[in-house]
């Protein structure tokens, strides 16, 4: 009842899955992930140690080829499991199992693969596949390619049994909090009518939380009617309480700099919040903080990540 996509960034040597499943708290189960060996997802009555046991194959050595034939061949229920493996290596393999209910495949791509079980229909990997390696060849980062992967294996037919639980969790080096370890990112949704959404959504308040950027060389004021706008929502909020104007000055930013600080968005200083904002606003969706933050995420996304 799943299908999934585990993939490297040769680039930045990020390694990571993104998966979505009817079976509740789906990110426990599936996403395997380590800078130092590579990524590993697990499914269709998942022997979850396969995710362990297969990172430390990848540690010493092994192919991804090679550690799918060890898993599998030392698993007398293997006919029923299905595993993707993506290496540090760049190498890449797939298994799935004859006893695996239909439809079930996997297919693979230079630095991907795409896996699934109870599917609608076939069509549903070769979406997730086509979407990842244009969004990879069209510049986009790995987690927004891995998502939009997500978002097109549902909409081509998705799991049959319907939605529930989705993931995504990367792993890159130094790429956790403060740097002290690999977790980049690590989201998940436990329970949901439509998981993978969700997902997108906690996915953009983690980025402007948690993940670095680099820095604009100049930073846009907010004025006119997005200065408004802006202003109305922070009002809305309870940070302002002064009468919103096409001028966004000292008291609107005080206001803004609160928000910044309730939410965490320290990562990113003030002026850089208000640019994202003044870039992102119009392409936002939502109301009240949800379209704050998806502006500060549209804003925020013009800049690479560090």
């Amino acid at each position: 009842m799943t299908f999934s996509i585990v993939a490297r960034d040769p680039e930045t040597d990020a390694v990571g899955v993104a998966v979505q499943s009817k079976f509740v708290s789906v990110g426990s189960v599936v996403p395997f992930a380590s800078a130092d060996a590579g990524a590993v997802a697990t499914q269709s009555f998942a022997n979850v140690a396969y995710g362990p046991d297969g990172l430390d194959l990848l540690r010493e050595g092994h192919t991804a080829a090679e550690v799918v034939e060890r898993l599998t061949d030392e698993d007398p229920e293997a006919p029923q499991r299905q595993v993707g493996v993506v290496g540090q290596d760049g190498s890449v393999a797939a298994f799935t199992g004859a006893e695996c209910f239909d439809y079930a495949g996997d297919r693979q791509g230079e630095t991907y693969t795409v896996q699934g079980n109870i599917l609608e229909n076939e069509a549903t990997l070769d979406a997730m596949a086509e979407t990842f390696e244009t969004r990879r060849d069209d510049g986009e980062g790995l987690p927004e390619a891995l998502l939009a992967a997500l978002h097109a294996g549902n909409e081509a037919g998705g799991d049959s049994r319907g939605e529930q639980g989705a993931a995504l969790y990367v792993a890159k080096p130094e790429g956790g909090y403060d740097g002290n370890n690999d977790r980049w990112v690590d989201v998940r949704v436990d329970d949901h009518e439509t998981p993978i959404a969700e997902l997108e959504r906690v996915f953009k308040l983690y980025d402007v939380t948690l993940l670095e950027r680099e820095e604009p060389d100049e930073t846009r004021e907010l004025d006119g009617e997005t200065a408004r706008a802006v202003a109305e929502t922070l009002s809305e909020l309870g940070f302002y309480d002064g009468e919103p104007t096409t001028t966004f000055g000292e008291a609107e930013r005080e206001a803004l700099e609160a928000f910044r600080g309730m939410n965490n968005f320290e990562n990113h200083p003030l002026p850089v919040i208000e640019d994202a904002l003044a870039d992102g606003w119009d392409d936002a969706e939502g109301e009240g903080e949800a379209r704050m933050v998806d502006a500060i995420w549209h804003g925020l996304s013009q800049y690479d990540r560090v």
